[in-house]
C-alpha cells in the first residue's frame, strides 16, 4: 500500500519532477563540491552538487546553488529538494552547511514515515561528500579544524551488509549519531539489513553490533551463528553484491538454454528487484519473455509512480544486462 506522505512532502517530489521554476533537480557542470550516497543497484541513490562564491579566504566561500540527481521514492527526491531549499535559503558557507542533519530534513518535509528516515540521511550523507570534495579542491584542511566527514568509511573496514555495501564503521557511527536501537531502526534510517535480512543475526552482525555499543548482555543465551541463512543462494559476505549473480551468468545467453535464461532472470528478478520495490511498498510481476525482451508489470505503489518508467529502465534493465546479457530489453505492460 502507498505510503502516507505529508502534504509538504508531496508538494516537493510533485514539484521537482515536474520541473518547476525554482526546483533543484538536474546537476551543476563543474561544480565546487559534489557528493555521492547510495546505490542505485539496490535502491536510493543521490548525487548531489554545489557551487560556492569564492573568496579570497576558502573559508568564506558561500554556497550559491545546489542540484541533485536521486533515483528513489517520492521521499527521496523530496529530501534531495529540501536539502537544496535549505541550503539556498540562507548563505552557508560549506562548513557551515555542515550543521544541517537528517532531522532538519525532516522537519522541511513535514515529516517522513519511520521507514524513508533512509531518505533524509542520504541527503545529509552526500552533503558532508560534497563538502570533503570542496575542500579538497579549496585546499581547506578539515583535520585542522576539527571535522572528520569520515571518507574512508565506504572504502575501508569489513562489509556488513552487502546488500548496499555499508561497512562497519559506517553503520557504528550512524547507531551513534542517529540513536538507533533496533533493527528496524537501522533498516528505516541507513537500510543495512532491509533487503537479503542475512546481515542481521549472523556473526558480526547487525544484532551484533547492536549489542556490543548499547552494552547488551546475553544471559544464559548461545547464539549458533552456524545456522542456515534463509537463502543460500544469496551471495556470501566475502563477496560484492553481484558476484555470485555474475559468476553463474557470466556466459552469454548463446551458450544456455531458453529454460536456463528464463531461470536466471526470474532468480536475479526475486533476488535482487523486488526486495528493493517492497520497500517502497510496490512490486513486479514477470510477465513473459521473447528472445531478449522482458515483459514486466509493476505493482502495488510503483503502478502509479510518476518514476516508474526510471525504475523499469534504471534498476531492472540495468541489473538484467549487468548480471545477464546487455541486449535485454525490459518492457513495462
Amino acid at each position: 500500500m502507498p505510503w502516507e506522505y505529508s502534504d509538504k512532502t508531496k508538494e516537493l517530489f510533485s514539484d521537482a519532477v515536474q520541473g518547476k521554476e525554482g526546483t533543484h533537480l538536474g546537476e551543476i557542470t563543474n561544480p565546487d563540491g559534489i557528493g555521492n550516497h547510495g546505490s542505485i543497484t539496490c535502491g536510493d541513490a543521490l548525487s548531489f552538487t554545489f557551487r560556492v562564491e569564492r573568496n579570497p579566504d576558502p573559508l568564506k566561500d558561500v554556497i550559491v546553488e545546489a542540484r541533485y540527481l536521486t533515483f528513489g521514492c517520492t521521499s527521496a527526491i523530496a529530501s534531495s529538494e529540501a536539502l537544496c531549499r535549505i541550503l539556498e535559503s540562507k548563505r552557508y558557507t560549506p562548513i557551515e552547511a555542515l550543521t544541517i542533519t537528517n532531522k532538519d530534513i525532516v522537519d522541511f518535509v513535514g515529516g517522513l514515515p519511520e521507514q524513508k528516515i533512509h531518505c533524509s540521511v542520504m541527503g545529509a550523507e552526500a552533503l558532508q561528500a560534497a563538502v570533503f570534495d570542496w575542500a579538497k579542491k579549496r585546499k581547506v584542511d578539515l583535520t585542522a579544524l576539527g571535522i572528520d566527514i569520515h571518507e574512508q568509511e565506504q572504502q575501508e573496514g569489513r562489509i556488513v551488509c552487502n546488500c548496499f555495501a555499508l561497512t562497519e564503521p559506517y553503520i557504528r557511527r550512524k547507531i551513534r549519531e542517529l540513536n538507533l536501537r533496533t533493527i528496524p531502526e537501522i533498516i528505516g534510517s541507513i537500510k543495512a539489513g532491509g533487503a537479503c535480512t542475512i546481515c542481521q543475526n549472523k556473526q558480526g552482525g547487525l544484532q551484533d553490533i547492536l549489542d556490543e555499543i548499547w552494552g547488551i548482555e546475553k544471559i544464559g543465551q548461545t547464539i549458533n551463528h552456524s545456522l542456515p541463512t534463509p537463502n543460500n543462494n544469496l551471495p556470501a559476505q566475502n563477496q560484492s553484491p553481484n558476484h555470485t549473480l555474475q559468476s553463474t551468468t557470466q556466459n552469454n545467453i548463446a551458450n544456455n538454454s531458453p529454460f536456463k535464461f528464463f531461470k536466471q532472470i526470474e532468480r536475479l528478478l526475486e533476488d535482487k528487484i523486488r526486495p528493493v520495490l517492497r520497500q517502497d511498498g510496490g512490486d513486479l510481476e514477470l510477465i513473459d519473455i521473447k528472445d531478449k525482451t522482458v515483459y514486466v508489470e509493476l505493482k502495488g505503489a510503483c503502478a502509479g509512480c510518476i518514476g516508474a518508467s526510471q525504475t523499469i529502465k534504471l534498476l531492472v534493465e540495468n541489473l538484467l544486462k549487468e548480471n545477464i546479457d546487455t541486449e535485454i530489453r525490459v518492457i513495462q505492460v
